[in-house]
């Protein structure tokens, strides 16, 4: 009859340590059925699953080849009950939660690992995605990230998101909650809204101020949070207000446009790392035209502006690029580029953006106002729009490497 055995090996990590163990193994006639190392701070943890048909002392073959390797090593008999459980737990849907903050605070893991229990998940790994932080204490270049792999039944992902919202928001700390899928490290078009995300700044606005109306603007935008009027509404009454506004101005406040934190060095490894990226903006393409040179995005889709005789004539050529739109053109171009809408991610900050957010594999309310973080599935507000990067999965140190090697 087959014995199983779970080994835990721990100890200062030092070469060799794998071979020593693996031969003991060996020579006992054992079966790998598991195995799980990691290093942390110089120390290592190793756990391996092995089956036993035939009798042998593998506990004492175990502890003379750990103490030549400096380690400490349990043998743990393992029932056929808890074999099948740990069977069935491995075939359970996995989630990765993703802690975002400037820096995070200790309170947070007991926070996170009470509200796992309540949803009867279990943390089955937790890694870092950032770097480290300097010996100074000072913030981390790229802010502080972790990741966490749960496993456990299928749970309420909209009740479980939400008490996480709820609970990052109490601690200055994103939380971000995905189901794990094949497709979650195959995600191939990167679509971003433009004002108040790629840019710190709400361009009709900026527009607005140079022309002397931006408190007549203020008040139709006022009226439209309210629920007045519609995005298509309140976009063409705004419009008519910079009727005659000087084409000069565009070039003026183009150039001055200042970028949201982290989009720079966002577009620098999504181009390098081969995923097409758009702007699907509310704004106009005079604006995301400049951006796409700057930047290197591949596609752009806006409003255009009607120019004659070099000022605005306060009208734009249809359609309108409101809410729906965005979505259609997210499907639009997956298809175009023969990708499932599951490779998609999608990016934005307003109620305009929602449609878009909710039709891409991986939509993010970045630096969004409370309805729209609430109504979005993931968020980012405590870091720059890099950190987009930590939800896709990628260490900022295989970023880094893969940078300086090319």
């Amino acid at each position: 009859m087959t014995r199983r055995l779970l080994i835990r090996a721990t100890g200062a990590a030092r070469p060799g340590q794998l071979a020593g163990l693996g031969q003991a193994l060996a020579r006992s006639g054992a079966r790998l059925l598991d195995i799980n190392q990691s290093v942390t701070f110089g120390m290592v943890s190793l756990e391996a699953l092995v089956g036993l048909d035939r009798d042998s002392d593998l506990e004492s073959a175990l502890n003379e080849a750990g103490d030549g390797l400096g380690l400490d090593v349990q043998a743990i008999q393992v029932s056929a009950e808890d074999y099948q459980r740990w069977s069935v737990q491995a075939s359970e849907p996995r989630l990765i939660l993703t802690l975002l903050a400037p820096h995070l605070p200790a309170g947070i893991l007991a926070e996170v690992g009470a509200l796992t229990a309540e949803h009867g998940l279990t943390v089955e790994l937790i890694h870092r995605l950032s770097g480290r932080e300097a010996l100074d204490g000072g913030v981390p270049p790229f802010g502080a990230c972790v990741e966490c792999w749960l496993r456990g039944e299928e749970v309420d992902l909209d009740i479980l998101r939400e008490k996480a919202l709820a609970l990052g928001a109490m601690h200055g700390v994103d939380i971000a909650i995905q189901e794990d899928s094949i497709w979650r490290r195959h995600r191939r078009l990167v679509c971003f809204d433009m004002d108040s995300t790629l840019i710190q700044a709400e361009v009709i606005d900026e527009l607005a101020r140079r022309h002397g109306v931006y408190e007549d603007v203020a008040a139709v935008t006022e009226r439209a949070m309210r629920g007045e009027l519609d995005f298509q509404q309140s976009f063409r009454e705004r419009m008519a207000k910079l009727k005659g506004l000087d084409e000069s101005v565009l070039a003026e406040i183009a150039e001055e446009l200042p970028l949201m934190d982290g989009v720079e060095r966002l577009m620098k490894h999504l181009k390098r790392l081969g995923y097409r990226t758009a702007i699907l903006s509310g704004g106009f393409t005079y604006f995301a035209r400049h951006l796409q040179e700057k930047l290197g995005f591949d596609e752009i889709h806006a409003n255009e502006l009607v120019i004659e005789n070099g000022k605005v004539t306060g009208e734009v050529r249809e359609p309108i690029l409101d809410a729906s739109r965005k979505a259609e053109l997210l499907h639009e171009i997956a298809a175009r580029e023969g990708l499932a809408m599951e490779q998609t991610i999608a990016v934005g900050d307003g109620a305009n953006d929602l449609k878009m957010l909710a039709a891409a594999g991986l939509g993010i309310a970045f630096r969004a106002k409370p309805l729209v973080r609430s109504q979005a599935r993931q968020s980012i507000s405590t870091l720059g729009i890099d950190a987009v990067l930590y939800l896709m999965g990628y260490r900022q140190g295989d970023l880094e490497d893969d940078s300086r090697a090319g």
